[in-house]
């Protein structure tokens, strides 16, 4: 929301008030209690009939500074709140230190100093040692706001008719760069963009988003989360270019700053703050298969999808029922339909011991539709959402006649959990929890009446997944929990995972979805997926097979449409060539499994740092490279490998290499960076690079299910140029828990150390390789990973 018209003059209809100096600073237990008046306060007469913001800064952990400011101290602390340091790890422990440039306060690495200019306002944001400044709150940076405006203060005295508005801007330095904010598929660097967090189900080409997080990362060390599940409106050099301002409308805006300096130690931090990642089983690594959404199919075509896929040497390991597992008008009543499915739990055993898939997942959201056979008895039981009226809030979108589950209700958590249990019972292993996004903030209450309707809105889809993570956790172990949701805010990255919402069929759109993950990704999710092939719409071939190719580089990768099926020969008719749909399909489906030894310790790492395994993005690993915080077409897988998916039908495509020396994945040929590079690729290739000095374990050839030992008959690669540089990966089970640490002495040719790790024969490759060419053309296969 801009307040100002230009630099000079206020917006129509608004009053505007700044903290206009530091008048008095408290110490207090936690930190800094500023009084901050709205006009420079010269005599005594100045202190009447003015404003005041109070800016409270405290530490609450090493490295992560509060900073709340607030107008009206009376206004009710209604909820709900985030659930800050879920893990443990809030531990108060401020130093203030005062000299003649100002009052410091000092969080661990990262302190906060007030001017003590006589008469002046300002806060800088500073490491302690005072080798790097990240940003400051300057004249006229923090202020309160009314809209319309009022001509006498006398006015205010009844604020039913006025909005109020508390607001806060950062300076933004020369050349910085802002990231993040959840799932956003716009530009990659958001300066220069106004945005609002206020989650919505608008595709993946628009303003909104599904997945709205308060956080925000920039490339001058800091990282910014906004404390409200409210909405938050953002102008990140959209009124004054150079600031980012942040604003809420209530009395009390308060937001955490954490530094790093390095982008993967913010990402820790803020993990700490607002709660880790779960790690996820190694079987949703595997191809998920759905039914797509509006297709009609049974028992029968299941069966025929998973065989089809069977005889072309693509391993599904996951199959979803998606929402017509169910009749229509019912959803979500956790009925299967009996005519289509007349024995459910039967045909899911009967799934299972045929080999044809490990793990069933079904789709359901909060939405209970009038027709079916759960409403009545959540309505009785007044499980559903009311209107202030009393009556239960309803409408005809969607479903006819849609009530909302009640979160706030424990009553409700546990029937919707009963609910969930029958699923299991017939054999269900996971959940896609659609929707969550469209909720209601006017005419309603809640059961917990100490919520705010408003904050509800984003903070309902924490609520949400996590009773059905819960649920599944419940059932089936802490680390054998896995959600495949749509709708998300902070916080949510605890109850994984996540797909990118509905895109359509086009390279544009492809595009889109990885912007999406690699803004997630930078909010703190580790886990994501996207519709392979588009959502919307049928996709041609070329395109099917490209998204292919960059959906299984992808934490997870999922097979999903909208009218029409993703099986690969409904695709392209059958096409049983090299190139074909399904071919495509089995090598990339085949090399994801060989990946598993690396995908999985990787994936265990980034949960515990609060880093996304893919889509990374570039700027994570290579912070120093200015030119990594402005690709959006290309990440990392980990650590160590670098994707640059293809968007044209000719195969060219150009991406970047950081500095160093980058081997060529599939032909072997090194590069070395920085520089940008041009190539043109087949189906069954696309620009994978692996880092130097990287050790790289791989599952052994044809091996089918990405459930196996890590351990046996692996393949280990070691791409280097320096034969004394050593190199290492660890190892960890199908559980991901961590059995030990590969060891490279460091001369070329010599001997693993690998003491009782690896088990069977395994292979040891040393890639030391020949430099690459633009000549080179990347049909010319050195490592194959098509099913044998």
């Amino acid at each position: 929301m801009k307040f100002r018209d230009g630099m000079w003059a206020v917006a129509e209809g608004v009053r505007v008030e700044y903290a206009e100096e530091v008048y008095d600073i408290t110490e207090t237990d936690k930190g800094l209690s500023l009084l901050c008046p709205t006009k420079k306060i010269r005599g005594r007469g100045d202190t009447l009939n003015c404003s005041t913001l109070t800016i409270d800064l405290e530490a609450p952990h090493d490295g992560i500074i509060s900073v709340e400011t607030t107008h009206w101290a009376g206004a009710a602390r209604k909820g709900p709140n985030f659930e800050l340091f879920p893990q443990g790890g809030l531990k108060y422990a401020p130093k203030v230190a005062k000299n003649d440039k100002g009052t410091t306060l000092s969080s661990g690495s990262l302190s906060a100093t007030v001017s003590s200019a006589e008469h002046a306002f300002g806060i800088q944001f500073h490491s302690t040692d005072g080798s790097k400044v990240l940003t400051s709150l300057a004249s006229r940076s923090v202020g309160l706001a009314y809209s319309p405006a009022w001509s006498n203060m006398l006015q205010t005295g009844d604020m039913r008719d006025f909005k109020h508005y508390v607001f806060t801007q950062t300076n933004l330095g020369v050349g910085e760069t802002v990231h993040g904010l959840g799932e956003r598929f716009g530009a990659f660097n958001k300066v220069g963009q106004a945005i609002s967090l206020w989650n919505a189900d608008g595709g993946t080409s628009s303003e909104q988003a599904y997945k709205n997080v308060s956080f925000w990362l920039s490339n001058r060390g800091y990282g910014v989360f906004i404390d409200t599940p409210g909405r938050v409106e953002l102008e990140i050099g959209s009124e004054r270019c150079c600031r980012a301002q942040t604003s809420i409308e209530g009395q009390r805006l308060k937001w955490y700053i954490i530094y790093g300096p390095s982008p993967k130690e913010v990402l820790y931090r803020y993990s700490i703050l607002t709660g880790r990642p779960a790690k996820v089983p190694s079987w949703s690594y595997g191809l998920w298969l759905t039914t797509s959404f509006t297709t009609n199919y049974d028992e029968a075509t299941v069966n025929s999808f998973l065989e089809g896929m069977k005889e072309r040497d693509i391993q599904v390991d996951v199959f979803h029922y998606d929402c017509f597992w169910m009749k229509g008008f019912r959803w979500t009543d956790f009925i299967f339909d009996s005519e289509k499915f007349p024995d459910p739990k039967a045909q899911i055993a009967r799934l299972k011991s045929s080999g044809l898939v490990s793990k069933v997942c079904v789709w359901i959201n909060p939405y209970i539709a009038q027709h079916g056979a759960a409403f009545a008895h959540a309505a009785e039981k007044g499980y559903l959402l009311k209107r202030k009226n009393g009556d239960i809030w309803q409408w005809d979108l969607w479903q006819a006649g849609m009530g909302l589950v009640d979160f706030t209700n424990p009553e409700a958590v546990k029937w919707y959990t009963e609910c969930l249990n029958e699923l299991f019972d017939k054999g269900v292993d996971c959940i896609k929890t659609d929707f969550g996004e469209r909720i209601p903030t006017l005419d309603v209450q809640w059961f917990d009446k100490e919520v705010d309707p408003h904050k509800m809105h984003n903070y309902y889809a924490y609520l949400y997944n996590k009773v059905v993570y819960t649920a599944l956790q419940a059932r089936y172990g802490e680390t054998e929990a896995v959600l495949f949701a749509r709708a998300a805010c902070a916080g949510t990255q605890q109850f994984p995972l996540v797909w990118g919402g509905d895109c359509e069929s086009t390279p544009e759109a492809m595009a889109e979805s990885i912007r999406g993950g690699l803004g997630l990704g930078l909010s703190g999710f580790s886990f994501w997926s996207n519709d392979i092939g588009g959502f919307e719409g049928s996709p041609a071939p070329w395109i099917y097979k490209r998204w292919v190719a960059f959906g299984l580089l992808c934490s997870h990768s999922r097979l999903h449409g909208s009218g029409s099926y993703r099986v690969p020969w409904l695709v392209d008719a059958d096409d049983r060539s090299a190139d074909g749909c399904s071919a495509v399909l089995a090598t990339w489906t085949a090399l994801k499994t060989r990946l598993m030894p690396y995908l999985m310790a990787q994936g265990t790492k980034a949960a515990e740092r609060g880093l996304p395994l893919s889509v990374r993005a570039m700027c994570i690993e290579f912070p120093e490279d200015p030119t990594c915080w402005f690709l959006d077409r290309q990440f990392m897988v980990g650590e160590n490998l670098l994707a640059a998916p293809v968007f044209e039908e000719s195969g060219d495509v150009e991406f970047y290499l950081p500095g160093g020396t980058w081997w060529c994945f599939f032909t072997n040929r090194w590069r070395v960076g920085p520089g940008w590079f041009r190539e043109k690729h087949g189906f069954d290739t696309m620009p994978l690079y692996v880092r130097e000095d990287t050790m790289l374990v791989f599952g052994k050839s044809g091996i089918q299910g990405v459930v196996y030992d890590y351990t046996a008959d692996i393949d280990v690669r070691i791409y280097k140029i320096r034969a004394e540089t050593a190199t290492s990966a660890d190892i960890v089970d199908s559980d991901g828990k961590f059995l030990g640490t590969l060891k490279e002495r460091g001369d070329a040719g010599s001997e693993i150390e690998r003491g009782e790790i690896l088990k069977g024969t395994w292979i040891k490759t040393w890639c030391l390789g020949i430099p690459e060419t633009m000549a080179v053309k990347h049909t010319d296969i050195l490592m194959s990973f098509r099913p044998q």
